[in-house]
């Protein structure tokens, strides 16, 4: 059925359901799923469409998961969904043509500001505070940006988001990682959407990757709900100094 080993399929699988569950609290699930797919033996690009595949199963269990218990403010945010939609197949498209070394060089400076801020920003809850800037500017900068990245390389997108929404949009953790999870589905799909155009998924294993995503995000957003930041934030920090010292290492 699959042109892998059995017990690469496997490790795959349980790759996914983990990456499903630390991405729904913090982000960062690609610095699970990208690797393991290159070591399976998968191209660049093959491991990325792939990535955004099963990546969609594990942002949409995710969303669902938030929206249900009513963390997702879904009419305000939808114009945001669509543009990081758009943005993303641009980056994605981009991908295929143009390596990514200068992303991978900056991306572990940018992941240790982002720790730090988490780590020592004092009175970070769940409670929203004042914005920064207006919903309007938030929209038509960083989340086409954030987006676009997604779509161009990928890991390190929910944490972004995240930043973005806890600095300039004064949310909560709790609700910031809500609403990074609706952009960052979305992402995913135009993402996915521009790798499916260039034959550069493996359809199979990406599936049933997916599935594991699902499952593990559903537990995932489940712990995060019942917690809050006091599980959040300090996940947040691990995955992205986690994040930062694997690219380093590569």
């Amino acid at each position: 059925m699959f042109d892998i080993a059995t017990e690469t399929v496997l490790l795959l699988a349980l790759a996914a359901f983990f990456a499903g569950f630390v991405d729904a609290i913090a982000g960062g699930g690609g610095l699970i799923t990208v690797p393991m797919l290159m070591l399976a033996g998968y191209t660049p690009v093959e491991a990325l469409g792939t990535n955004k595949l099963q990546g969609i199963f594990g942002s949409g269990s995710s969303v669902i998961s938030y929206a249900s218990k009513g963390h997702v403010e879904l009419k305000t945010q939808l114009p945001w969904a669509l543009l990081s939609f758009l943005a993303a197949i641009g980056g994605a498209l981009l991908a295929t043509i143009i390596p990514g070394e200068w992303l991978r060089a900056a991306l572990p400076v940018l992941l240790v500001l982002i720790a730090l801020y988490f780590a020592f920003k004092p009175n970070l809850d769940d409670v929203d505070r004042a914005r920064r800037i207006s919903p309007a500017l938030f929209g038509f900068t960083l989340v086409p940006l954030i987006g676009f990245y997604d779509g161009a390389f990928g890991p390190g997108t929910g944490s972004f988001f995240m930043l973005s929404f806890v600095a300039f949009a004064g949310y909560g953790v709790l609700k910031a990682t809500a609403h990074t999870k609706l952009l960052n589905f979305a992402s995913n799909v135009g993402g996915f959407a521009a790798f499916v155009a260039v034959g550069a998924v493996a359809w199979k294993i990406g599936l049933l990757m997916g599935a594991c995503q699902f499952l593990g995000a559903r537990c995932g957003a489940w712990l995060a709900m019942r917690n809050g930041a006091r599980i959040i934030k300090p996940l947040l920090v691990t995955v992205c100094v986690a994040l930062a010292g694997k690219l380093l290492v590569d």
